[in-house]
């Protein structure tokens, strides 16, 4: 697989989501989690939904329980935690393993091609971020640390792009 629009990935309501149905727009991918330092992170991704959706960003939430343990619970409650919580209106997907062997094929794909610091593939934390521009290919990788609204001129930047 070589493109985003190649993967699908099971949404949190229990749906197939086709992500070849994102084509001609710029892809956030997003692994989260409730009980996490970064979790207030939630409001400026729904921010980012918010400001950029009608131009042609998708935000896309994949919880994790991989960091500490921080996202234990059912998708339901994820899901209820993240909209009661944050109001979160953009799409969030079926819990899933970010790193090691049942890692999900989009997550093994996003590694191998937008790899971290110093090259490594595996994710470090919760709210790592992947930017994905409209041909389906990534962009730019981002850390825990960098806060959803210092991506705003990146995301302008492909969605500017033809």
């Amino acid at each position: 697989m070589s493109q985003l629009h190649d993967f699908s990935a099971r949404q949190i309501d229990g749906q197939e989501l086709a992500l070849s149905s994102l084509k001609g727009r710029v892809v956030l991918v997003v692994n989260t989690a409730s009980a996490c330092g970064f979790t207030p992170q939630f409001a400026g991704l729904q921010q980012l939904h918010e400001r950029y959706g009608e131009r042609g960003l998708s935000v896309i939430g994949f919880p994790c329980n991989q960091f500490g343990g921080q996202d234990p619970g059912a998708d339901e409650q994820i899901l209820g935690f993240c909209q009661k919580n944050y109001g979160v209106s953009f799409a969030m997907m079926s819990k899933v393993e970010v790193n090691g062997p049942h890692a999900h094929p989009l997550f093994q794909w996003l590694t191998r091609s937008a790899p971290g610091i110093l090259g490594t593939q595996a994710i470090k934390w919760n709210f790592t971020k992947f930017l994905i521009g409209k041909d389906g290919q990534p962009i730019k990788r981002y850390g825990s640390m960098d806060k959803p609204e210092s991506l705003q001129a990146d995301i302008e930047a492909a969605l500017a792009s033809p």
